[in-house]
């Protein structure tokens, strides 16, 4: 399977669990380790319009800076979050999975058998 895309980190047990479920069933992705090579605007905002995701989907909350940002505030805006993201990619939840056949946030790491 070609044109697969991981937007991966290395230290996350469902991100690693993503990739080898891809890497199970033929795939050869691209895997970006988008904490130090994050995605720029256009692709976040691609990534959660073929996802059908809202911003606050895709941010992690578990992680001290969303704390310290505010950014549990449910007045909010996407693109405050976007931005957010954008600054601190460790907002970024993983592992998301970029095929032919759509777009996931792959958790749990088993959602990406609905698009291999």
């Amino acid at each position: 399977m070609a044109d697969i895309t991981i937007y991966h980190n290395p230290l996350c047990s469902k991100s690693r669990q993503a990739l080898e479920l891809v890497l199970q069933h033929g795939g050869s992705p691209e895997v970006i380790e988008y904490i130090t090579t994050p995605p720029d605007l256009q692709t976040l905002e691609n990534i959660l319009r073929d996802a059908r995701l809202e911003a606050r989907d895709l941010i992690r909350s578990s992680e001290e800076i969303y704390q310290q940002l505010g950014l549990d505030n449910p007045e909010l805006s996407d693109d405050v979050l976007l931005d957010a993201m954008l600054r601190h990619p460790i907002l970024i939840n993983r592992p998301i999975v970029v095929t032919p056949r759509g777009t996931r946030l792959c958790r749990p790491a088993e959602r990406v058998l609905e698009i291999l």
